[in-house]
């Protein structure tokens, strides 16, 4: 277990923490890190990495018919899950999500998207739903983060029934020595993202404000 220590006695600027080569080289080499997203503290690794799905729903003590948020670094990832948007889809994407690659919205509401993905070879992560649930961060730096290591997925930092870490400590008494690498953001109190379902239609189903 390492912790890296970005708190400085005041919350940094989240780029700082995101902005790490060390952090990205334990994603990359297929780590499970404990680390502030664009909400709330998460339990991250590759999404597309089966081993490291089932190793964070291990560690979490995940329900296992529950499916986990994706960190996407660009919506042209969602291809490597097999999902073809249709162009209501897109247009609608173009309201919820930074629009260009560059562009670093700031406060912009997190809004994670359901899609439909009913390719089996994703079964480890629709859990059966057949759907997957995705968010493409305002911030350009973990944007960058993500576009690195690939797609992430990234449950909030708590075991299943128990209250989500608001800092690195609460997170390391849930977690101890299973995590590979704790990154401390400092006491963060965001919520967690809005939640909707978008169909082919491009029809919006509200699942969570």
């Amino acid at each position: 277990m390492v912790v890296e220590n970005w708190n400085s006695g005041k919350f940094m600027q989240k780029e700082n923490i995101w902005n790490n080569q060390n952090l990205i080289n334990i994603l990359k080499e297929n780590g499970v890190v404990v680390m502030p997203t664009d909400t709330i503290y998460g339990i991250v690794g590759k999404a597309l990495n089966k081993d490291i799905v089932l190793r964070i729903y291990d560690i979490k003590k995940r329900a296992p018919e529950k499916p986990c948020i994706i960190l996407i670094g660009d919506v042209a990832e969602l291809e490597k899950f097999s999902i073809i948007l249709s162009e209501e889809q897109k247009n609608r994407l173009e309201e919820c999500w930074p629009i260009s690659a560059m562009a670093d919205i700031g406060q912009q509401e997190a809004i994670s998207i359901i899609l439909d993905c009913p390719n089996e070879k994703f079964s480890y992560l629709h859990r059966n739903t057949k759907t997957l649930a995705f968010r493409l961060p305002a911030s350009k730096v973990l944007r960058e983060l993500l576009l690195e290591t690939g797609p992430l997925i990234a449950p909030s930092a708590n075991p299943e029934g128990l209250p989500p870490s608001r800092n690195i400590a609460e997170a390391k008494e849930y977690f101890g020595n299973f995590i590979d690498l704790y990154v401390d953001g400092g006491k963060v109190n965001n919520k967690a993202s809005k939640l909707i379902k978008l169909d082919q239609d491009g029809s919006v189903t509200v699942l969570r404000e």
